[in-house]
């Protein structure tokens, strides 16, 4: 039985995916920052371990958790847990975009480096990342957040190069607009100005379970792809980056 750590399990996609991965055979590890959260994977069936990805400490005895639960032994990491900082930049202090970034980036940073050694003295792994169509283009508004999936984008294309010579396989899922409890959490700077998504992506958007067959594919496959795209939004916004000038996708997002 393979083991699976994945991040972020209190709603959305990482709680989805662990419930049909505990289903398709995987030891999942579930993690979550709230200990009511906790409680109710537990009651779900879940193995659980309690993860601040803001809180280095709290990242350092997580990975020690996962490791003395595994045995030194695990397949997968799913990167998944996550939040976004919207408003202006100019709104944006210093210290809500370390917040962004303490999450979203530099948890994420800390977590692989210390779960990595486990799958390399195996050399067989996958370490997936949920990324974000801001994460391919960005918007008013959500400038922190998009910055900080930027970041993780750059990143894990450097760390699949490092891994290019093991058998340790490096995904990222980009999903555009979902069902979940997201954008319920956001943080929002300036409350006078709410940055919402355009009433047109309501018409693209999908539930989370949408993930789920690229989840499958990035954990199973011999070959697993770098970029899995998961809503239509995300794959035309791609394909609008590398094929529009600058200007033009300038004027298409700036009211966005």
């Amino acid at each position: 039985m393979k083991t699976i750590f994945i991040t972020g399990c209190s709603s959305g996609i990482g709680l989805i995916s662990a419930i049909a991965l505990k289903k398709r055979g995987y030891r999942v590890i579930a993690s979550c920052r709230k200990k009511s959260d906790q409680q109710k994977l537990i009651e779900q069936g879940f193995e659980t371990v309690l993860l601040d990805l803001d809180n280095p400490d709290s990242v350092h005895l997580a990975a020690k958790e996962v490791l003395t639960m595994t045995g030194g032994q695990l397949y997968a990491l799913f990167n998944n847990a996550g939040f976004g900082v919207y408003g202006r930049l100019a709104t944006i202090s210093r210290e809500q975009l370390e917040s962004q970034f303490s999450t979203n980036f530099f948890g994420v940073h800390q977590l692989t480096q210390l779960l990595l050694p486990a799958m390399l003295a195996e050399n067989e792994g996958r370490i997936i990342q949920t990324s974000s169509i801001v994460g391919i283009v960005a918007t008013p508004g959500r400038g922190a957040y998009s910055a900080s999936k930027y970041a993780l984008e750059s990143w894990s294309d450097v760390l699949r190069l490092e891994l290019a010579n093991t058998n340790i396989k490096v995904s990222l899922i980009e999903p555009g607009p979902l069902k979940t409890y997201f954008s319920d959490n956001v943080n929002q700077i300036e409350k006078e100005n709410i940055v919402k998504n355009p009433p047109i992506a309501k018409r693209f958007t999908l539930a989370p379970e949408a993930v789920l067959p690229y989840l499958f594919h990035a954990l199973e496959h011999r070959t697993p792809k770098i970029r899995y795209r998961v809503t239509k939004v995300t794959k035309i916004a791609a394909i609008a980056k590398r094929l529009l000038p600058d200007r033009l996708m300038d004027r298409i997002l700036k009211n966005k």
